[in-house]
């Protein structure tokens, strides 16, 4: 298989991200001093060099909440002068009345095919990102992930086991809205119940026909690339939601923390090997070029 499609990776510069300035805070994925510069498009491109990469989507990095054009504007200029990424999904604040001159402005950039504001809540403080873990149940973020449909664009959502419910919820709320779950669900908790957990959550999302799953991430909580580890969680989702509706993303340069993209892919295509020709397509491609419309 050739043409990869890479849906969830990052560039930065680092003068413009609150978390990669001043003094270290505590991120989800662990000790990141070795990535704590600027991730230019050309590392990127180097690190993705050989590994059958050919398009790529920009996923937003959390600039300051005012930045959220400017971001826009950078990846835009930076895929006119490299011609990588071919998408770009934005940051937009849904939790104001109306996201409507939000989206108006970002819509400016003819690459943006979607929007993403974390809304993962945790127990534990250290993966802890939204203000309460309730969001999907918010009125306005309700109304505001309804009007993507307007710009025709998707919603990449980021929640944890114990909010699915209210996920699949929202979901129910918006169907002419296609929702891209982060990470396949971000399993965190390895424990029989844990697995279970997120098991039942990820059942009630893959019900939801519009919601579509990205096997992302998956090293987060290990802080390795354990091919069994990726083998286990994508043989799950794509049974789950099926090989149409996942699709590949590395996280970089956040797996870079302890692999390297030839490895991160190698381990996703032995946990795929066993499935057909066409499912292993969708799964690395053409899934993500149908969702994220990439040309």
């Amino acid at each position: 298989m050739t043409g990869y499609v890479d849906a969830h990776h990052h560039i930065w510069r680092q003068a413009d991200l609150p978390w990669l300035v001043g003094p270290m805070q505590p991120r989800i994925f662990g000790p990141y001093e070795s990535i704590r510069r600027d991730y230019t498009i050309a590392e990127y491109l180097g690190d993705v060099a050989g590994s059958g990469v050919t398009q790529s989507v920009y996923v937003q990095t959390n600039w300051a909440k005012d930045g959220f054009e400017d971001e826009a504007a950078w990846v835009q200029s930076t895929a006119e002068e490299h011609g990588f990424p071919h998408a770009i999904v934005a940051y937009a604040d849904l939790a104001v009345d109306d996201a409507r001159p939000q989206f108006d402005r970002l819509a400016r950039y003819p690459l943006v095919r979607g929007v993403r504001m974390q809304l993962h809540w945790h127990d534990n403080p250290l993966y802890r990102f939204a203000a309460s873990p309730d969001l999907c149940n918010d009125p306005h973020i309700r109304a505001n992930v309804a009007r993507l449909a307007d710009y025709g664009w998707s919603f990449d959502l980021q929640v944890f086991a114990g909010q699915m419910a209210d996920a699949a919820a929202l979901a129910e709320t918006c169907p002419s809205v296609t929702f891209i779950l982060q990470h396949a669900g971000m399993l965190e908790d390895l424990s029989p119940a844990g697995r279970e957990a997120w098991r039942a959550g990820m059942q009630r999302l893959a019900a939801r026909r519009n919601v579509v799953s990205k096997l992302s991430g998956l090293g987060t909580f290990i802080r390795r690339n354990d091919p069994g580890h990726v083998a286990g969680i994508v043989g799950e989702t794509i049974g789950l939601f099926g090989a149409e509706r996942c699709l590949f993303g590395s996280n970089f340069p956040i797996e870079k923390l302890w692999t390297d993209y030839r490895a991160l892919v190698a381990a996703y295509e032995a946990a795929i090997q066993d499935l057909d020709a066409h499912a292993r397509a969708q799964v690395m491609g053409e899934t993500a070029r149908r969702i994220y419309r990439l040309g």
